[in-house]
């Protein structure tokens, strides 16, 4: 699944691309996608002579404030338009973006397309149909709608995110520090292969019980995830699977990995193989030697 780094590298591609796009056309290839409203009309109606504005990311959601044009025929100025709420989209495992120029036939995974008066297309592709979208109209709240968004821990780069919470929040906790790290509504966006690496990084075992983890080690922690996490938005995200971004590259994290899908392989730094073995049933990676 697209975590942080990738969903945050899809945020900037569409925020350079689709520069006073305005939806003219939208075509619903797969109705289980929209998941709000749901009369699919309405999403349709909702989002039609919308500008995408800006986009936004809150943990591993996309957020486009939308603008509702009132008269395309004068230059753009924000006085000409008015809120239409906000397109918000969730890539979960397979889902990715891809920007058309003179749009051609779609292929078997496409799920919903997006038009403007040029015929430009911004295409939504999702090979395992997991991915949704909302449009949420402006009367409305986003986290109310969508629990899962409204429900979300503070995100790693804000100062809400530090050594201080983390210990707040886990200092009673009997779970793994790997598990800690993988629920969203503690932090937001860290997925499994960022979870791995960081803990990697801050030299901490992903099978400590989240509450014998002391302060320094969390400082360490804290630290090791802005850095991987920035490191990774750098290289374009991770692609094990099936992650493109908006021009359909592959991202280069993966290249780096110190411990994720390097079971059996030599530890960077000692030279300890590295292992693997399940925790809340996901695949975790780790050097035994490296990690205390």
């Amino acid at each position: 699944m697209p975590e942080l780094p990738e969903v945050e590298t899809v945020r900037r591609g569409l925020e350079q691309k689709l520069n006073n796009f305005i939806v003219k056309k939208i075509e619903v290839c797969r109705d289980s996608t929209v998941a709000f409203p749901t009369n699919k009309k309405e999403f349709i109606e909702g989002l039609r002579n919308s500008l995408i504005y800006k986009w936004d990311r809150r943990g591993k959601y996309l957020i486009a404030q939308l603008k509702e044009v009132l008269n395309e025929n004068t230059q753009f100025h924000e006085e000409n338009t008015q809120n239409n709420g906000f397109l918000v989209v969730h890539l979960r495992m397979t889902g990715y973006f891809k920007f058309i120029e003179n749009s051609s036939y779609p292929c078997k995974h496409t799920r919903i397309r997006l038009f403007d008066k040029n015929n430009n297309e911004l295409r939504y592709i999702d090979v395992r149909s997991f991915g949704q979208m909302w449009w949420i109209n402006k009367d409305l709240s986003p986290n109310k709608i969508i629990k899962g968004l409204g429900s979300l821990g503070p995100e790693p780069f804000s100062k809400d995110f530090d050594a201080n919470y983390l210990k707040k929040v886990i200092s009673k906790k009997t779970k793994s520090i790997k598990a800690i790290l993988l629920d969203q509504t503690i932090v937001a966006g860290i997925g499994n292969i960022y979870a791995d690496e960081s803990l990697y990084s801050a030299g901490i075992s992903p099978f400590r019980e989240a509450r014998t983890i002391k302060k320094n080690e969390l400082i360490k922690l804290k630290e090791s995830i802005v850095t991987v996490l920035k490191k990774s938005i750098g290289s374009g995200g991770t692609t094990f699977s099936d992650f493109r971004d908006l021009e359909g590259e592959n991202g280069n994290f993966g290249l780096q990995t110190n411990v994720y899908r390097r079971t059996g392989k030599e530890c960077h730094k000692c030279g300890n193989l590295i292992e693997r073995k399940k925790i809340a049933g996901r695949s975790t990676h780790w050097c035994p030697r490296c990690q205390k």
